[in-house]
């Protein structure tokens, strides 16, 4: 039962990145249209390679390799990655058109410094890394976690200094 819970969570999962790749090649052209510079193309296959072998591997360990979670660690990492969704699309809607899974900085446009931007520069790394953590947890999939808490940490080096250069790189002297 936990199984068919666990992989209706994964496809929902899924879903859901297929709205955010949709909604971000919508914002894209939006960036683009206004003189929108993309950076980080080098590692973008890399990181769409990794959230899809995130999600492989989470079904491929909850059927092959099962380590059904108790129920309280299932209901903490059901609220946890819910609780990641969540400020995903307050980053996401907070963004607006600007928002994108790639790197692409408008020229002109200032800062967004308020939603969850005013606490923290980069929000919605931080939803990604504790939704790689929480999401497997919910069946016990706890190999999953830790390759790609572990293989993210060091995307996330590289993205994150490709995006504030970026973002430097914009910002008057």
């Amino acid at each position: 039962m936990i199984t068919a819970l666990f992989l209706a969570i994964i496809a929902l999962t899924i879903v859901e990145r297929i709205v955010e790749l949709r909604v971000g090649r919508r914002n894209l052209a939006w960036s683009l249209e206004r003189g929108g510079v993309e950076s980080g193309q080098g590692h973008w296959p890399w990181m769409v390679t990794l959230h899809t072998a995130f999600l492989v591997a989470m079904v491929g360990e909850a059927l092959f390799m099962p380590t059904v979670a108790s129920t309280p660690m299932t209901i903490t990492a059901v609220a946890i990655a819910a609780g990641a969704q969540g400020l995903r699309w307050w980053c996401i809607r907070t963004l607006g058109p600007r928002w994108n899974p790639r790197v692409v900085v408008v020229p002109n446009l200032p800062r967004v410094q308020h939603g969850p931007y005013r606490f923290i520069a980069h929000p919605n790394y931080i939803a990604v890394a504790v939704e790689g953590i929480a999401l497997p947890m919910i069946h016990g999939c706890w190999r999953t976690a830790l390759g790609f808490t572990l293989l993210n940490a060091v995307l996330m080096t590289v993205r994150l200094r490709c995006e504030n250069a970026a973002l430097a790189a914009l910002e008057p002297s």
